[in-house]
């Protein structure tokens, strides 16, 4: 898919049909939906909608978990992370907006592990970008882009979600 191509409710879609399909054949039953501020969170909510799920939607803020955080320092919008009291042996669904090196999701992981041991988790993106630095790769996504060097892909919102394409220098 190009850059062009992307319409956030098709995305939205098709991550919603790959999370059902692998719910159902991991036999998962009331699972915790986490998302990861504030992209990840944006598309969370849509995806907590669409699953129908009971629980509460979990967020999760990873910032002083980054291993980049003695480069970069601390976010100065730093958010409250809201989990359920255990995720102790939960099945856990973890949500964020673009999946680019895997750090970020390695920093989540870190974070949910703190709270406890969960039975698993399903890692669902709307977008996974190439650029992995780290082995782990997203179990759903909504659609795979690739970007040239000096972009990056950034989720507006929340309402409504859009996407913007950003050169770096």
């Amino acid at each position: 898919m190009t850059v062009d191509q992307i319409e956030i409710p098709l995305l939205l879609n098709q991550l919603g049909a790959s999370l059902v399909e692998a719910i159902e054949q991991r036999q998962i039953e009331n699972p915790i939906v986490i998302g990861i501020h504030s992209g990840g969170v944006w598309v969370a909510e849509k995806i907590h909608q669409c699953l129908k799920v009971k629980e509460p939607l979990g967020l999760l803020d990873i910032s002083f978990y980054r291993d980049d955080f003695s480069q970069i320092g601390v976010n100065p919008k730093v958010k409250q992370s809201k989990l359920p009291l255990t995720v102790e042996g939960r099945d856990i669904i973890l949500i964020d907006d673009v999946f680019y090196t895997g750090r970020t999701i390695r920093a989540a992981l870190n974070e949910i592990f703190d709270y406890g041991r969960p039975r698993q988790v399903i890692l669902g993106v709307l977008i996974e970008r190439n650029g992995r630095q780290v082995p782990i790769r997203p179990d759903c996504i909504g659609a795979e882009i690739n970007l040239i060097a000096g972009q990056r892909i950034k989720l507006t919102g929340s309402e409504p979600l859009g996407v913007v394409i950003q050169t770096v220098s």
